[in-house]
């Protein structure tokens, strides 16, 4: 069982290591990995199905289907590659079969040769040199197969909070959000950063209104700034598209759910972010570079906010939500909290753990954010989440420019 005192003579207190039993897999460029796959990792929406078809012959691959990859330019291009080389990079990746068709933009061995830098094994199909569909599906299976048979010797070794990226996320929010699973999340937040680790806050979008909050707790003028620059530009965004971005946020499901405006689901959204203080501000897909809160600019989109943080290196996510969902992730584990006790007892097939107690008034956030550290700490060391058990491997990457 996992053990924690919190330490008294201090504001906010200090969360202790009391017995770890937190355990991972080392890769050859230091960093920790809490899943040992395999990916198959298709450069193109074209080498999609064909990257489907080898994780279908050889078990302990995983794959993701998106329509991205080609006919892509300038900043557009540049997010879309680091994206994809994050996600090949992140630690719960053992080894990379980067599948490229052969013409498109994004050329698979430059992405093979930026991941190489892991030190990790990566290797390059692509359908076009192999001459069909068949027979890539062949010779990436056969990678594959010796992959898997490597990985499957590798051995979890004990690891520390100070190896973990956490990220951290809410989606279909309701008025029970910003009471009970968010200021939940932000406990744990809090006591990953003082144990040594990171915490990524997303969701640009949803912080509009709340952004003076994280501000004011900027460890320096440069990334204050910033604050204030990446919600500018969010708005910008959706005004050069004619609309007031107020318009689609909050969605019919959060205002059904009891939200009204975009302040308030601000407010409860920021409540992610703990109470330590804001070390930088990075961009999607890009990895911290600094230990304790980070703020990663993203959308709210869940798959998209979802996928630049598992790119940006989180080998694991908290996920709240007050409507439900059955989002994950085929790379990184995505624990599913719920808001409230009557969706988590609708929706117990897809969600974790219930921090709807909190409303009943049978637990405070701190409560059950210790339930949350035992989770992840199970998760760590092996404990399948619903959304991996259920294989929901979502997956999509913000655009930031039309395709050509």
């Amino acid at each position: 069982m996992f053990i924690l005192i919190i330490l008294k003579g201090k504001e906010e207190g200090v969360t202790e290591l009391v017995e770890n039993k937190l355990f991972g897999y080392r890769r050859p460029d230091g960093s920790v990995g809490i899943r040992n796959h395999v990916l198959i990792l298709p450069t193109i929406t074209c080498a999609t199905q064909t990257a489907q078809r080898i994780t279908e012959l050889v078990d302990g691959t995983v794959t993701f289907i998106h329509q991205h990859g080609c006919a892509q330019v300038g900043v557009d291009y540049e997010q879309t590659f680091r994206t994809y080389v994050g996600m090949g990079a992140n630690p719960n990746v053992y080894g990379v079969i980067v599948l490229g068709l052969g013409c498109e933009t994004h050329q698979a061995y430059r992405i093979a040769a930026k991941v190489k830098e892991t030190g990790k094994p990566v290797d390059v199909v692509s359908i076009q040199e192999q001459g069909s569909t068949l027979d890539a599906i062949a010779k990436g299976a056969k990678i594959a197969v010796r992959m898997v048979q490597e990985a499957s010797m590798q051995q979890r070794v004990p690891i520390d909070f100070s190896d973990l990226i956490i990220g951290t996320e809410c989606g279909g929010s309701d008025a029970c959000s910003g009471l009970s699973a968010n200021p939940a999340v932000g406990e744990v937040s809090n006591m990953i950063v003082d144990l040594g680790g990171t915490a990524i806050l997303a969701e640009t979008t949803e912080l509009i209104g709340a952004e003076h909050l994280l501000a004011a707790r900027a460890v320096n003028d440069q990334v204050k700034k910033r604050a204030y620059e990446v919600i500018e530009a969010m708005e910008k965004r959706s005004i050069q598209m004619g609309v007031d971005i107020r318009t689609g946020n909050p969605s019919p499901g959060n205002m059904r759910g009891g939200l009204s405006t975009l302040e308030e689901k601000s407010l409860g959204a920021a409540k992610k972010a703990g109470s330590r203080p804001l070390q930088e501000l990075i961009n999607y897909a890009e990895r911290p570079t600094k230990k304790g809160l980070v703020w990663m600019d993203t959308p709210g989109h869940d798959i998209e906010q979802l996928t630049g943080m598992i790119a940006g290196g989180a080998q694991i996510v908290l996920f709240t939500s007050g409507r439900g969902t059955p989002t994950g992730s085929p790379i990184a584990p995505t624990i599913k909290i719920s808001t409230n006790t009557a969706m988590f007892e609708r929706m117990n097939d897809n969600m974790d753990i219930n921090a709807g107690t909190v409303i009943e008034g049978k637990e405070t956030p701190r409560e059950v954010a210790a339930r949350m550290l035992d989770e992840i700490v199970e998760v760590c060391s092996g404990k399948k989440t619903k959304a991996e058990i259920l294989k929901q491997y979502d997956f999509g990457i913000w655009r930031i420019g039309p395709t050509f």
